[in-house]
């Protein structure tokens, strides 16, 4: 199955570092998403789109796993403080990612 069948994800960029994070639709499913959802499998996911590193972070206070995604943005796009829409077409290839199935998951 895929990510977004399970989680929503919101993202942001500045110069050439893209920020993705990523909630379970069901704060229930926080533990189990921690442990599919690595760093090396977003890296992987993204392939030759990140040219730096990829570093995960917990925010188990709001059920949620932030992604910073360094060197991703080609030289960077938007230094002002609007959004924009390379980080959203992230936000998205993230949720494609193939994660187990809900009877793999508790």
């Amino acid at each position: 199955m895929k990510l977004r069948d399970v989680a929503y994800s919101r993202s942001g960029d500045k110069g050439d570092t893209s920020n993705i994070c990523v909630f379970p639709h069901d704060d229930a499913d926080y533990d189990w998403l921690r442990a599919v959802l690595t760093e090396d499998i977003v890296a992987e996911a993204f392939g030759n789109l990140v040219e730096g590193e990829v570093t995960r972070y917990e925010i188990p206070v709001n059920c949620c796993l932030n992604f910073v995604l360094t060197r991703a943005l080609a030289g960077g796009v938007s230094k002002s403080l609007r959004v924009d829409p390379h980080g959203k077409s992230y936000q998205s290839l993230i949720l494609d990612i193939d994660v187990p199935g809900r009877e793999e998951r508790r």
